[in-house]
């Protein structure tokens, strides 16, 4: 179950390797980020870097190459402000999702979001599963066996998506934003303490900003990708939907 539960939640919580695609290709549906991304821009919360171990002095770079690293320094703060008004703009959604697990096996099913820190992952048959988080706590359960393992919200990369005040220029673990004509990418990386580091890339349309997928990456390399589609910020959830019994 414990297995079952990092996969379900990898693929639900966003996070992908660093610059690389998926090592299990998505279905030709699923938007993939291209191979080499037009620009890697890093965002204002990158430290200066460490000074060489020579004694020799680096040489200082050429206008020309400060004028290209300023513009695209604005390029990402103006991409990460556009997807911080995005996701601040509804506290409600709902939508459809396809999920590409790490052996290429596919699911899909509906999700409904309300902020802050509530979702419900509904799996279409032939799966048993349901993922559900009530604002404190995550449950994966199986409808079938009636069991359920529940983990702490703030331990998933859920939480970058259901909180309240979405603002990845004050996340110290965004570690790089993409931007291409067509997908704006935001890559976060976690370190969990005796667990490893996972890695979460969220893409969205370079236009609109609405979001489409997300991989989620964890310690052991393995890659959970999850599209969503029709997505409606109007209705509004029945709060019902996120009761965990514990009993």
């Amino acid at each position: 179950m414990r297995h079952l539960f990092r996969t379900c939640a990898a693929a639900l919580l966003l996070l992908p390797a660093g610059l690389a695609l998926a090592q299990v290709p998505p279905p030709s549906f699923v938007p993939v980020p291209p191979k080499k991304p037009a620009a890697l821009m890093r965002t204002a919360q990158a430290g200066p870097a460490a000074a060489p171990a020579a004694a020799t002095a680096a040489p200082a770079a050429s206008p020309d190459i400060q004028v290209a690293a300023a513009a695209n320094q604005r390029a990402a703060n103006e991409t990460v402000q556009r997807i911080n008004d995005y996701f601040n703009s509804f506290k409600t959604m709902i939508g459809d999702f396809v999920q590409v697990d790490p052996n290429g096996d596919r699911q899909q099913g509906q999700f409904y979001i309300l902020k802050p820190g509530r979702v419900l992952f509904e799996y279409e048959a032939p799966s048993r599963i349901e993922l559900v988080a009530d604002g404190r706590s995550v449950a994966v359960r199986d409808k079938k066996l009636k069991t359920q393992d529940i983990s702490p919200l703030s331990a998933t990369p859920l939480r970058f998506l259901l909180s309240e005040n979405f603002n990845l220029a004050r996340n110290a673990n965004v570690t790089g934003v993409y931007q291409d004509d067509i997908f704006a990418t935001v890559v976060i990386e976690e370190k969990q303490p005796m667990v490893g580091t996972y890695r979460l890339m969220i893409m969205f349309d370079a236009k609109t900003m609405q979001l489409k997928q997300w991989t989620v990456t964890d310690p052991q390399g393995y890659d959970t990708t999850v599209a969503v589609s029709n997505l409606d910020t109007s209705q509004r959830p029945d709060p019902m939907l996120f009761v965990i019994n514990r009993n």
